[in-house]
């Protein structure tokens, strides 16, 4: 037993000796990356396109890919990452970025012997083609989407959030809503469509509806689950010091859920992401959604992809917004910053 404390004890040395350093792992990695991508750079100038394709901005993509190479090379010369995620260690870092580089080299596919691969699998360039020239288009795409998400979501969330305090705090509310709340919140969203689309005079108020169902659901429960999980203590000490029901809900309940209610939050927006893109392709005219289907109908998968990126984008903005409030609004609470 004394050998295994004296083990366990004993100070760890340092693996891997200069490597375990974190200013070498970032020059190694920033090295790394810049040759990577040096070589997507030589590769997209030099190898020759078939012949009966047509892609333009090849010599863009290469000097994109060469200028990014240049900055990673200098930013691990200037012990520097240059992974937006500045918390990751270095190693990570080159790992996403040669992910990144071995799925866009192996998407190319513009010497490919099959003609159906370059059909289905554009080049990378087509893509920066499509959001190049259908920019307009792709705007308005983004715009509608965004409006229509934005409109369900927050109506969603608002609603979710004030039926969960509710069902947690008062066994009356509980008794009426639970049953109603079990009968609809469990079926998909996107199994109402035929009758929101029955029921609501528009097509945009109907995708409104089912995105705010999508988003309201787990809203609800995580609320709920929140507000009926907070202490009983900090209630005691509450109503000690002469604390009132509206001050045990807004003061107490409320802010010890909340952690929940951004679960739930997170979780409604990848609900409402789903339906957002059924919904724009029933009978609306613009938005991403339908620009999928567009594309989709006319084999245009160039702008199918673009679509796609366009729309990952958009939601990673928006979760890596949600982190950020969840984050500040936390710490705000525990008393570390200032709103």
């Amino acid at each position: 037993m004394s050998a295994v404390v004296d083990e366990v004890s004993r100070p760890q040395k340092p693996g891997f000796g200069f490597f375990a350093r974190p200013a070498t792992r970032s020059l190694v990695g920033g090295l790394a990356a810049a040759t990577a991508w040096f070589v997507a750079a030589a590769l997209t100038a030099f190898w020759p396109d078939k012949i009966e394709s047509d892609w333009a901005y090849t010599g863009s993509l290469a000097a994109a890919c060469g200028a990014l190479a240049v900055a990673l090379c200098l930013g691990g010369l200037c012990r520097r990452s240059f992974y937006c995620f500045p918390p990751s260690p270095a190693a990570f870092s080159v790992a996403v970025r040669a992910r990144a580089v071995f799925g866009y080299l192996g998407g190319r596919h513009r010497k490919a012997r099959i003609a159906a691969v370059a059909v289905f699998f554009p080049p990378p360039q087509a893509i920066v083609e499509v959001v190049i020239d259908d920019w307009g288009r792709l705007a308005a795409g983004i715009f509608a989407s965004a409006r229509l998400l934005a409109t369900g979501y927050f109506l969603g969330a608002a609603v979710g959030f004030v039926t969960g305090v509710a069902i947690g705090w008062s066994r009356l509310a509980g008794y009426w809503i639970h049953p109603v709340l079990r009968f609809i919140g469990p079926l998909p969203a996107t199994a109402w469509l035929p009758l929101a689309f029955f029921v609501f005079p528009s097509s945009f108020s109907a995708s409104i509806f089912l995105i705010a169902l999508a988003t309201g659901f787990p809203v609800t429960v995580l609320t709920w689950s929140g507000v009926a999980g907070v202490n009983s203590a900090y209630y005691d000490i509450a109503r000690t010091l002469g604390a009132t029901q509206r001050f045990l809900v807004l003061k107490v309940a409320i802010p010890a859920a909340m952690p929940h209610v951004f679960v739930g939050l997170f979780m409604g927006l990848g609900n409402s992401f789903a339906v957002l893109v059924v919904a724009e392709m029933l009978g609306v005219k613009a938005g991403l959604g339908w620009y999928l289907q567009w594309a989709q109908g006319w084999a245009a998968y160039a702008n199918m992809y673009a679509a796609l990126l366009l729309m990952a984008f958009l939601c990673s903005g928006l979760i890596t917004l949600l982190f950020r409030l969840r984050d500040r609004l936390l710490s705000w609470q525990k008393g570390l910053v200032r709103w």
